[in-house]
């Protein structure tokens, strides 16, 4: 590699350079031999040792804040989930497997099971694996495989970083991350960006390449060998922002929150969120077995909408099927799940769930005081939108639209935004259909960058749309944490950003500091790019 550069998709904004440290590899698949002596004691080994494994994750849980913590508690209520726990011990009493390999076997299935969903349930196939693995190394009586402990400023690589190492990196002594694989949705590029650390993902080779050092460049994506001295990335300090997303000639831009719960409701309110873009409700509903009763989902909603009374919050209702199969549903098996039975398509079958859903929303708004807007996802028709906004109203919530996000409906939104009261682009699934590339598969992550000049292209038809109409154009995928990239989404005509409450103050910052004119430049510029490099370079020229 010494006179290459490799290229990954750069998704953690920075530049620095350091020695480097490679992350080990995952531990082998354990031997299924020699058979235990005494099963039920073999058996009984394994429960012991997940809480092991649980209790350092929640202690390392406790120790950090925000998405960091939400991830470790996360990883831990997976550690000791009676269901895989309960399969182990069955393959040691009734097949005579060693509790390491039962641990593994029985993990097994679980990680098919959600890699045949896809989507936001094969994101969680990397959390069972890294599970799997600290509990297989502690039954073996190893040390367990991920970050090593490191003695100074270095540049991590890695296969792919389990979510529970890159939640307790310290960005201290972490210049920078590249990953062989990944994407740019991936756990490892929203804790980056959370941690402030460059990191660039799907960087095929880098595993390979014999480089003591590297220089990354999280803008870019570009990885190279560097000279050994140790460059941190550059930090400007906290950022300073009044909690108003206002360009600096005067245009509103509303900047947002995304939650799926009352933490991350209070965690955006308190990063300056002036309302929320996306409330993800099916997170209340993952681990029902039944259907919430009205007034559970009534109350599990006024929670999350509690701490923004007086402000707009925007309700997405059941993002359910394919990668996110709710049991009481009872979906029929597909062969291609990201292109069946999900999202709206779920109501149509089942229109009473949705009904009671409305129903709970409009009580759950009551309770709190927050000004309620409610949006289906998995739109693609101008006649699913009408279907669901019909529903909505009846229920007495008043303001109704849809996710874009679906090609379809990007095409058709002049016909869709004449019978909803807004649209809200989500821009990861957009492109993974847009480019037919699964948004988790590493090895074709760069298709699904958001500077992908055609994405921009659709976006800009569902802005003109919306100038058109007159009506407002969100956008609540990971593209809005990105503050260049937020100018130019305000160039195509979006108005209103949705993100992490992590991005809220960098991106309403750059907005401040920003014209419209100026926006509306390097949009065009995006647009007339060939490749998401130049896109990027482009806007960068203008807004920098």
């Amino acid at each position: 590699m010494s006179s290459t550069r490799l290229s990954g998709v750069g998704v953690s904004s920075g530049r620095a350079s350091g020695p480097v440290v490679r992350v080990a590899e995952p531990l082998g698949e354990p031997p299924a031999t020699p058979a235990p002596a005494d099963p039920p004691a073999e058996a009984a080994r394994i429960r012991p040792a997940a809480e092991v494994v649980a209790e350092r994750l929640r202690q390392r849980a406790a120790a950090v804040s925000g998405d960091a913590k939400a991830v470790l508690e996360t990883t831990a209520a997976m550690a000791a989930d009676p269901a895989l726990l309960g399969q182990a011990e069955k393959l040691v009493t009734d097949e005579s497997l060693p509790a390491a390999r039962a641990v593994h076997q029985a993990a097994a299935g679980f990680i098919a099971a959600l890699e045949a969903a896809g989507g936001y349930m094969a994101e969680r196939a990397g959390d069972v694996r890294d599970v799997r693995d600290r509990l297989v190394a502690e039954l073996l009586g190893v040390p367990a495989p991920g970050v090593p402990d490191l003695t100074g400023p270095s540049v991590l690589v890695a296969r792919d970083l389990a979510p529970a190492d890159t939640a307790g990196l310290d960005p201290a002594t972490v210049l920078a991350l590249v990953t062989e694989e990944g994407g740019p949705t991936s756990h490892t590029a929203i804790l980056a960006r959370s941690l402030g650390i460059p990191a660039v993902v799907a960087c095929r080779g880098v595993l390979a390449a014999e480089a003591d050092a590297l220089l990354v460049d999280g803008d870019t994506g570009v990885v190279e060998v560097s000279d050994g001295t140790v460059r941190a990335a550059h930090v400007a300090g906290k950022v300073e922002w009044n909690g108003v997303g206002v360009l600096r000639d005067g245009l509103r831009v509303k900047v947002l929150g995304n939650v799926g719960s009352p933490a991350d409701a209070v965690a955006a309110a308190a990063g300056g969120a002036e309302g929320v873009g996306l409330f993800r409700t099916e997170f209340c509903f993952l681990s029902a077995a039944d259907e919430p009763s009205v007034d559970e989902q009534r109350a599990a909603y006024a929670a999350v909408l509690a701490p923004f009374a007086g402000k707009p919050v925007v309700v997405r209702t059941l993002d359910a099927g394919a990668d996110k199969p709710l049991p009481f549903l009872n979906p029929d098996p597909e062969p291609n799940p990201a292109l069946g039975v999900r999202g709206l398509r779920v109501a149509f079958d089942r229109p009473d769930v949705l009904e009671r859903q409305l129903q709970a929303i409009a009580l759950a708004a009551a309770d709190s005081g927050a000004e309620v807007s409610v949006m289906a996802p998995m739109v693609a028709t101008a006649a699913e939108a009408a279907w669901f906004a019909e529903r909505a109203r009846a229920a007495g919530i008043a303001r109704a639209g849809v996710m874009v996000e679906i090609p379809a409906a990007a095409l058709a939104a002049r016909e869709i935004l004449e019978v909803v009261d807004f649209v809200s682009i989500g821009t990861n699934d957009l492109a993974q259909y847009t480019f037919a590339a699964d948004r988790q598969v590493g090895a074709v992550a760069a298709l699904n960058d958001p500077w992908q000049p055609a994405l921009l292209r659709l976006i800009a038809q569902v802005g003109e749309a919306g100038t058109a109409a007159g009506k407002p154009v969100g956008v609540c995928g990971e593209a809005a944490a990105d503050p260049l990239l937020a100018c130019v989404l305000i160039g195509l005509g979006v108005t209103s950003l949705s993100m992490n409450h992590t991005a809220l103050a960098g991106v309403g910052a750059k907005l401040a500091a920003t014209s419209f004119d100026l926006c509306q430049l390097a949009a065009r510029g995006a647009l007339a790019a060939p490749d998401p490099a130049s896109a990027k370079l482009a806007a960068r020229a203008v807004l920098n």
